[in-house]
């Protein structure tokens, strides 16, 4: 018994080490979970804004960015299963009179090659369409914009041929108009009661989090002029624009996230809760096509032994690496958007819990 407990303070020791560690490096804030057997550790350091003193707190609510692409495709999957599309589905499908241009490139790109990262669409729009979108959740109509972005993408020239794999932000964005064209709802609304509702997560939301006049949550950072960082406070200039949510606007609490993770990883095993999704689904979210190692919305090394994505709005990052049949999966994040300095640290600090 003294022995289990020695392991279980050393285990929550590392997390908040690692925090530390991150901090010390020069991020403002930094959290570290280790999801072990279902049971969360998490620990967190420093502040939530550069020059302030509040400090980063257990519960608070970290930007997910591209980690949000898995949860896009968990949202199909959902929608599948209740007939409500298909996988094969494609963009002609349901943009072909909500659209005035489908390039003849992208017409058959299914559900499927969109959350592959197949289809051949651009990784992002041009400077000009992302700048016309800009704005906060409050202030835009985000189906309008979602559909407006998708316009912009199918009638731009391909970034690669179908069936090439090209990481795509447009791609997601695609798939979600296409799933507000089949439902008439929100991509918001569809992630919340279908994903984090049946999974229990309530904390969770879209774009930057917080308020704007008090420091109640961390905020994202950028590059300052002379080579500080600034904290950029909730609003149009902290993310990207609301029509990108499929893609990467998700924000959402460690424990929430972790609820999250532990569904993923069950999922994985085969051992899922069926009432949310089938075993055959989660094969077909976790699987990579043939040659390839992105499966929809995470990467996967090793024969599908380890799954790993990472996030960032600029002004964020975070990365989850799962190892499912250990049940055991690791995060790190930092609200430092300076990828070139934080990536590798963060990188190093999930990878240092592999199982043995």
């Amino acid at each position: 018994m003294i022995a289990l407990a020695a392991a279980l303070l050393l285990q929550a020791a590392e997390p908040a080490a690692d925090a530390q560690r991150l901090v010390d490096r020069g991020a403002p804030g930094a959290v570290v979970m280790l999801l072990d057997q279902g049971d969360p550790v998490i620990a967190v350091a420093g502040v939530r804004a550069a020059g302030e003193e509040a400090a980063i707190e257990l519960t608070d609510l970290w930007h997910l960015g591209s980690n949000t692409k898995a949860m896009t495709a968990v949202l199909v999957a959902r929608l599948v299963e209740q007939g409500v599309v298909e996988w094969d589905d494609t963009v002609a499908e349901w943009l072909g009179d909500r659209v005035e241009t489908i390039r003849p490139d992208y017409a058959d790109a299914t559900f499927a090659d969109l959350m592959h990262h197949r289809s051949g669409i651009i990784a992002n729009p041009g400077p000009l369409t992302s700048l016309q979108l800009m704005g906060t959740d409050a202030s835009r109509d985000v189906m309008a914009d979602r559909l407006r972005y998708a316009a912009a993408v199918l009638d731009h020239d391909p970034g690669a041929a179908p069936g090439e794999f090209l990481y795509s932000n447009a791609g997601y964005t695609v798939a979600g108009t296409m799933l507000e064209a089949a439902t008439g709802e929100s991509w918001e609304a569809l992630l919340q009661r279908e994903v984090f509702t049946p999974l229990g997560i309530a904390h969770a939301g879209f774009g930057p989090p917080g308020s704007t006049d008090v420091i109640d949550q961390p905020r994202g950072h950028s590059s300052g002029l002379f080579g500080g960082l600034n904290a950029v406070p909730p609003g149009a200039r902290a993310d990207n624009p609301p029509a990108m949510g499929p893609a990467g606007r998700v924000h959402m609490s460690m424990p929430d996230y972790a609820l999250w993770l532990d569904a993923v990883m069950a999922g994985a095993r085969g051992e899922g809760d069926p009432d949310f999704l089938s075993p055959e689904s989660w094969q077909i979210l976790l699987t990579p096509p043939e040659g390839g190692n992105y499966a929809m919305g995470w990467g996967v090394t090793d024969e599908g032994a380890v799954l790993r994505h990472a996030g960032s709005n600029t002004m964020w990052f975070v990365q989850a690496v799962l190892w499912p049949e250990a049940d055991r999966a690791a995060v790190a994040g930092v609200n430092d958007g300076r990828l070139d300095r934080v990536a590798p640290h963060v990188g190093e600090v999930v990878l240092g819990y592999a199982p043995e």
